[in-house]
């Protein structure tokens, strides 16, 4: 066997290895951010699939979670009977599979190296900085582990798999069929997660204004090699967004409020988080220079563009755009390295080989802590193990007393994890963009639980908002009247019942 053929093989294997860690996480399935939200989700499809209504609290509101892949997930489980846990697996493992693939695919289009894919997949997974930090739509190791059956995850997957479609379509001059088609995936993957989408855009931008420079060479970018057909396709895309009849999705571009405070984070701490993707800088430098509109130096520039503006005027929420700046960088660094091998003599493969290998490395050992999410914690190493924070305890403890429809009254962490079991919440654990009435229900849930205020008052929240159960953690003082122990949780969180008399607003969707 050659030394080329073992190196290949060696990336593959790697990739397996992935893969099979990722396998093991969606078997444990651990709890953390906004899981509960997406069960809920599902479960509310499963229940009421024309018109679920808000899924997180009893409101006949619209809500973004509801998309084609929620609603085929919502039809599995009502189809099969599968617990919304299995069907989340089951999308999870959907998932992995085109993110995996969609990698592999769009990095070959890119280069004709067999190293290509392989590669490609091992830096966009391990590639990122000396810190861990896990976010829905970011593809780093420990951020798949914990968002794995998100959405997002699946939005990426298609992402890639839209771009390499474009590309080749770009390339082939393909027909209108190509391009519509096109533009029916660019729809989904924005119906799917709309910030992934985002990056999706961005990133066919960068794949069109390569290939429009590259068919023209010598001559004005304004001319239009692929006609309109590219356009047709977008214009379809857009059709299938208004028509989309679970949420107006073109409303979501006057959002904002709650969501700019929750990603404010997203600027925090930037160099430790993703310093390793420095060496795309140079890769995309290299890039470049052989083609100023290369497609991933165009993807990066706009989604650098994004950023900065977000964090000079405050659009917090622009940096879920941050994928756009990475991904790129990153399959840079793979095609770069492919493209750069069959030209150097031994020492430099040996030393791109080392640098690479080093950052690699690096970036794995950053995010070990992922072991914590697919193996006992008893099994890991101490290292390991003080790298690996335990997920997110369930809320699994509240049934059976707590029946699918009725409304509990929590703050805000156990509210991200209640609905998934059926209960509704008085105010949700996330901003929630289509609720009118948000900020009524937040300040009635800081209400309930302020030492001050009135046994009147707290009884008024109750009656309100028809609960039905109270949620009492350790540290809230003393439990008011008017409640009956139910059941105790971990972490010193008791379910009370309400026993004063209550008159809630009537039945929402999906109220048993």
């Amino acid at each position: 066997m050659t030394r080329p053929s073992r190196a290949l093989g060696a990336l593959r294997a790697a990739v397996v290895l992935l893969v099979l860690l990722l396998a093991l996480v969606i078997l444990r399935l651990p709890w953390i951010g906004d899981l509960g939200m997406h069960a809920a989700t599902v479960e509310r499809l499963r229940h009421a699939l024309p018109r679920p209504g808000d899924p997180l609290v009893r409101a006949d509101a619209p809500s973004p979670y509801y998309s084609p892949w929620t609603v085929l997930l919502g039809c599995l489980a009502r189809l099969t009977g599968l617990s919304v846990w299995n069907v989340l697996r089951a999308g999870a493992a959907v998932a992995l599979a085109l993110l995996v693939s969609g990698i592999w695919r769009y990095a070959r289009t890119l280069c004709g190296h067999r190293a290509a894919g392989p590669l490609a997949v091992l830096c966009v997974v391990l590639l990122w900085g000396v810190r861990d930090f896990a976010w829905s739509g970011f593809p780093g190791l420990v951020s798949l582990a914990l968002t794995i059956a998100y959405p997002s995850t699946l939005a990426l997957g298609l992402s890639f798999h839209f771009w390499a479609l474009l590309t080749r379509a770009a390339r082939d001059r393909a027909g209108w069929g190509a391009f519509l088609g096109l533009g029916g995936l660019w729809a989904v993957i924005l119906l799917v997660h709309q910030f992934t989408g985002v990056v999706a855009t961005l990133g066919a931008v960068g794949v069109l204004v390569s290939a429009r420079a590259a068919a023209t060479p010598g001559r004005p970018l304004g001319v239009r090699p692929l006609g309109v057909r590219p356009l047709a396709g977008a214009a379809l895309g857009a059709l299938l967004l208004w028509l989309w009849p679970y949420y107006d999705f073109f409303s979501l571009l006057r959002a904002g409020g709650g969501l700019e405070a929750v990603h404010r984070p997203l600027y925090e701490d930037l160099l430790p988080r993703y310093g390793l993707v420095l060496l795309g800088l140079a890769a995309l430098l290299v890039r470049a220079r052989r083609a100023r509109w290369d497609a991933l130096v165009v993807f990066c520039a706009l989604a650098v563009l994004v950023f900065t503006a977000g964090g000079l005027t405050g659009h917090w929420s622009w940096g879920r755009v941050l994928p756009g700046v990475l991904i790129p960088a990153q399959l840079a660094v793979a095609v770069e390295t492919c493209e750069a091998w069959g030209r150097l003599r031994r020492w430099g493969r040996a030393a791109l080989a080392l640098v690479l290998g080093a950052a690699l490395a690096a970036g794995a050992w950053a995010q070990v802590g992922v072991l914590g999410y697919a193996v006992p914690r008893r099994a890991l190493p101490a290292a390991v193990l003080a790298r690996s924070p335990e997920p997110w305890p369930g809320y699994g403890w509240i049934t059976p007393p707590v029946r699918y429809g009725d409304v509990v009254l929590a703050r805000t962490g156990p509210a991200r994890r209640i609905p998934a079991y059926g209960a509704y919440t008085v105010a949700p654990g996330y901003p929630d963009v289509f609720l009118a009435d948000e900020a009524e229900r937040l300040a009635a849930v800081r209400r309930y639980y302020a030492p001050g205020t009135s046994p009147a008052a707290r009884r008024a929240v109750l009656r309100r908002y028809g609960v039905r159960w109270v949620v009492w953690g350790r540290g809230y003082g003393t439990p008011p009247a008017g409640l009956r122990r139910a059941v105790a949780g971990p972490d010193g969180a008791v379910l009370y019942a309400v026993v004063t008399p209550r008159s809630g607003r009537g039945a929402g969707p999906g109220s048993p």
